[in-house]
């Protein structure tokens, strides 16, 4: 169980606009990757706190391999949560990473290297 892998998409959170205008504090273009279970900010000027919130748990599911005909596989662009807010939130799945159990765990039977340890994980 510990060698055998699995594979998450890599994914890009953008923010776009919307049809109506964004009253949070977005700024258009901005956007943080998903690489694994790391969130990854390097250029994002602002990223307010509320949509972060909302997004977040939609993410994993995101990474996931799914059917096509699922809503996760067809639906890429998130509303706002402040209902009177534009903003739209664009996820986009990007490269695919291997990753394996052990490398994942912290489970003391099952645990092996941590993959951000891996530089094969970066592949």
């Amino acid at each position: 169980m510990t060698d055998k892998p699995f594979k998450l998409f890599d994914l890009k959170v953008e923010v776009v606009a919307g049809e109506a205008p964004m009253v949070c504090h977005h700024v258009e273009g901005s956007y943080f990757l998903v690489e694994g279970e790391s969130l990854v900010f390097s250029d994002v000027i602002h990223f307010p706190m509320y949509p972060l919130a909302a997004i977040l748990p939609l993410l994993p599911a995101k990474q996931r391999v799914t059917d096509d005909h699922d809503w996760m596989s067809t639906d890429s662009e998130i509303a706002c949560p402040d209902p009177h807010c534009g903003a739209r939130f664009r996820i986009t799945r990007l490269g695919v990473r291997t990753f394996t159990h052990a490398g994942t765990t912290g489970l003391p039977h099952a645990r092996g290297r941590p993959h951000w340890k891996d530089k094969a994980a970066d592949d």
